[in-house]
């Protein structure tokens, strides 16, 4: 009598897509030589099922499981555990290899790895009613993550405000201005009107890979990146020259001539982590703010999205920037579900055998 893997699984065809899901995880890790930490590579279900049929199908002809590896695959145990939707198409080893980070974008601190302390780095869902998609995933730390929790920027924003009236003492044991931190990356995946926009502090730059859906914000981002890269001064004259009349060109000497002391005030920066802090810190000022925001509301969401387009053609820009269409930026993000599987929807019970590849670079939806 032969014993089928499958002995209390749905019939073929049958599968939810949780189980389906499942069932494939199980078959990466298989894939790759390594199991499931206890319990999960004991308990039956379709996870370990998927881990047996694996392990009959590979044998010996395994992958390397590399540092990446090990963690895309526990961040997909962690999501299927909470019925989590992770969209496997952009977001690979590779994937979560580019959005890695020396230190916390929130606390600051040096990320870890494997010490069970608050510095340890996790991967955090930056829009919490999202699935783990490209585009809204960012690394912070462990004691950042757990304070952020669910929350978005207007409730991130109404905790900071809190915090500076005295309303309450502490949350989540961060301070006000990791607060604020917080709120900022939660506005760069939050749809907001050009003028609300306009008004938010370039606090932390945006994490790599991050989509931003506010184009001012965008600028805002290039502009500061400028800063830390040699040569700024020529290619800033390079893109005043795109501004659109010389009224939005005063207004954005204004604003860089505030920036730019503050910046020189935190002294020579030969560390590039301190040298970024330091333009970061440089919005507190409230006369930066006021004089960018002033400038930014001379423009319009789609002049910000132009001059940006421009500036990459003529190769300004610091970093890779890629602009993609609006019904694009949110594709996997699962946003009917609030970023959970769907359970309802039946599954083939076959695996979908896939390798981790490359995706695109996509950034900015414009």
């Amino acid at each position: 009598m032969t014993t089928s893997l499958f002995h209390d699984l749905p019939a073929a065809g049958t599968l939810t897509a949780h189980e389906h899901i499942g069932f494939e995880l199980g078959w990466d890790y298989a894939h790759h030589a390594l199991v499931p930490p206890a319990p999960y590579d004991q308990e039956p279900s379709a996870l370990r099922h998927g881990l047996l049929a694996g392990q009959a199908a590979f044998g010996t002809r395994t992958l390397q499981p590399t540092r990446h590896v090990r963690k895309w695959l526990q961040l997909r145990l962690h999501a299927w555990l909470r019925g989590r939707s992770v969209e496997l198409v952009q977001v690979t080893p590779k994937y979560l290899q580019q959005i890695e980070a020396s230190h916390c974008p929130v606390t600051r601190v040096a990320l870890s790895t494997g010490t069970l302390e608050g510095s340890d780095a996790s991967v955090d869902r930056v829009r919490n009613d999202a699935a783990y998609a490209a585009g809204n995933l960012a690394l912070m730390s462990t004691k950042a993550n757990h304070a952020k929790g669910a929350l978005g920027f207007r409730e991130a924003l109404r905790v900071v405000r809190d915090l500076e009236s005295g309303r309450i003492g502490a949350a989540g044991g961060l301070t006000v201005a990791q607060w604020a931190r917080v709120a900022l990356l939660c506005s760069f995946v939050t749809p907001l009107s050009h003028e609300e926009a306009s008004a938010l502090p370039m606090l932390v730059f945006p994490p790599n890979r991050l989509r931003l859906f506010n184009p001012v914000q965008a600028l805002q981002g290039f502009v500061g990146r400028q800063l830390l890269t040699p040569g700024w001064s020529q290619r800033m004259a390079r893109f005043e020259a795109l501004l659109p009349g010389k009224p939005a060109w005063r207004a954005f000497q204004m604003f860089f001539h505030a920036l730019l002391p503050r910046v020189l005030e935190a002294g020579r920066c030969d560390e590039p982590q301190r040298a970024r802090w330091a333009v970061e810190d440089a919005w507190r000022n409230p006369l930066v703010l006021q004089r960018w925001t002033t400038f930014a509301r001379l423009l319009t969401a789609r002049q910000c999205e132009d001059l940006l387009s421009r500036a990459t053609a003529k190769k300004l820009a610091t970093q890779h920037i890629e602009q993609i269409p609006d019904a694009q930026a949110t594709d996997g993000w699962q946003l009917e579900s609030r970023g959970y599987v769907p359970h309802a929807v039946l599954m083939r019970r076959s695996p979908v055998r896939r390798r981790p590849g490359t995706e695109a670079q996509a950034r900015l939806p414009l």
